[in-house]
């Protein structure tokens, strides 16, 4: 399987993963990054699921008309592939391709439960590591990953960090 034209490189998510972390996170800013995925699909008229959970606790949860139950199922194996790596999902797509490898199908984790596609990302507490994931699901791989960024880069006012 090759890179797509649009994929970010490892380099990139790297990046993203290390300067969109937060000093705090509670409810109220699950619910704020939340609500943003939910305008930006809106606004791009697309459907998407969005689940912000923290410490296994689900702090935000909406899933748009036009997704199906299939998207869940979608955001626990993204989220699933995350919290054992502790990268976002995409990485382990873009290092399985850049490896040679096939995402659907990677040795280490079995596909009913670990998704190697875009969408999930961590939520790094600065000093403490990962908490907890933010998983969009409901577009191509590239475009949760992309959705969810860009709500962490405007929650955080990191307008420098790349796509």
């Amino acid at each position: 399987m090759n890179k797509k034209k649009n994929d970010p490189s490892i380099d990139v998510i790297k990046r993203q993963e290390q300067a969109l972390q937060f000093t705090s996170f509670d409810n109220d800013t699950a619910l704020a990054i939340g609500n943003r995925i939910i305008e930006q699909a809106k606004a791009e008229k697309v459907a998407v699921t969005v689940d912000v959970t923290v410490d296994r606790n689900p702090l935000f949860f909406h899933a748009m008309a036009g997704t199906s139950p299939n998207n869940i199922d979608w955001i626990r194996r993204k989220s699933n592939l995350v919290n054992r790596t502790g990268h976002a999902s995409f990485f382990t797509h873009i290092e399985a391709i850049d490896n040679g490898q096939d995402f659907n199908n990677l040795p280490a984790f079995d596909t009913k439960d670990f998704a190697a596609h875009g969408g999930a990302f961590p939520i790094i507490l600065k000093g403490k590591g990962q908490i907890g994931t933010i998983t969009v699901s409901g577009l191509a791989g590239v475009d949760d990953h992309a959705m969810a960024v860009r709500a962490l880069k405007w929650y955080l006012k990191q307008d420098e960090v790349p796509l």
